[in-house]
């Protein structure tokens, strides 16, 4: 059966979402996965039915094509055919930031009635990929999401699932909510929280520890604005913090965008504790990925646990999947602790 999923922006990860669709398909288990089979639903299962974006240059596109517009500039890693599925223009808001204004080509008709689209498309997940700062535009989304009685995936710092009132509102739809704010499947919050959490496991007491990413995509553009990017440290840095039962010298987040990069990111990490003795140690990391792919495997993740949990008539946010796969969940666990959960979320034990 298929999830039928719109997407709100058609930005590099929403094309590695699309790209990883069609490069899996019907495939059984495959590396790069998760899970091949979540609850019953593959990759393959999921279905483009409706997207919205504000570029001239992809609005009116088939959903294939627009994927791989400027300024996108992911790795493209499969060939995706026609899908049928006309990039649609949203309302602007407050999605296009001052650094991206430049790279952003705004325009086309009327915006459309993005909840009518959403009825009429039969979509029953919307995943928002909008620009970090987006706080309007994603507010505007969620409440569209309401309207069409579609769950909602929140890849982005601005809160939702992890905000009592949002959470509220999705659980008197009674439809599922997923966020906030997507952890790469294998990026610089799983490397950094596993470092800590395995410190402070062995006795070591965390003092200090700094966590700096640069990339060349329009992500890292966008949060050259400080004030969009106030959303995304108070989540990167949580993420990290919340293991700790001490105050430390933090300092995590985005920190410089290198055009020639492009998708890739690198991150640049130091973790310095006292063990025995009150005698330091310090751990060094430097991590290189691609970005878009790296959210994209996790997304595609919570598309299937949302239709899960459409399937299952659960209502408000799906807290053990949120907290293993977003960095502002609306509640914290350990990793391990929350990836059991996940388990037993996808049996049905949950």
């Amino acid at each position: 059966m298929p999830i039928r999923v719109a997407l709100a922006g058609v930005g590099n990860c929403a094309s590695s979402l699309v790209q990883g669709v069609e490069f899996y398909g019907e495939c059984g288990d495959a590396p790069g996965l998760i899970h091949a089979d979540f609850g019953g639903y593959g990759i393959g299962d999921i279905e483009f039915v409706a997207a919205f974006d504000v570029d001239a240059r992809k609005v009116g596109r088939d959903l294939s094509e627009a994927v791989f517009e400027e300024p996108n500039c992911t790795t493209r890693f499969s060939d995706v055919p026609e899908t049928g599925v006309e990039v649609r223009l949203a309302p602007v808001m407050d999605g296009v930031g001052r650094s991206l204004s430049t790279e952003v080509r705004v325009g086309g008709d009327e915006p459309v009635d993005v909840s009518r689209v959403l009825q009429e498309s039969g979509a029953e997940v919307l995943v928002n990929f909008l620009p970090v700062g987006s706080s309007e535009a994603t507010a505007f989304y969620a409440g569209a999401s309401l309207e069409a009685g579609a769950a909602f995936v929140n890849c982005i710092p601005e809160f939702i699932a992890s905000e009592p009132a949002w959470a509220s509102r999705f659980e008197d739809a009674g439809l599922p909510v997923l966020g906030d704010d997507v952890k790469s499947q294998f990026g610089a919050t799983m490397l950094h929280r596993a470092v800590v959490q395995t410190m402070r496991d062995r006795g070591v007491r965390v003092e200090n520890t700094y966590q700096l990413n640069v990339g060349g995509n329009t992500d890292f553009k966008n949060m050259l604005d400080e004030e969009r990017n106030r959303t995304k440290r108070v989540s990167k840095t949580e993420a990290i913090t919340s293991l700790l039962d001490d105050e430390i010298g933090v300092r995590i987040g985005p920190s410089d965008y290198v055009e020639f990069l492009d998708d890739n990111k690198q991150a640049f990490m130091q973790v310095e504790g006292r063990k025995f003795g009150e005698t330091p140690v310090s751990v060094d990391m430097k991590l290189s990925v691609e970005d878009s792919p790296n959210s994209a495997g996790v997304v595609a993740e919570a598309i299937r646990a949302a239709k899960l949990g459409l399937d299952r008539g659960i209502s408000g946010p799906i807290e053990s999947v949120s907290a293993y796969l977003f960095k502002h969940p609306p509640a914290r666990m350990d990793d391990d602790d929350a990836r059991k959960l996940v388990e037993s979320f996808i049996k049905g034990d949950l």
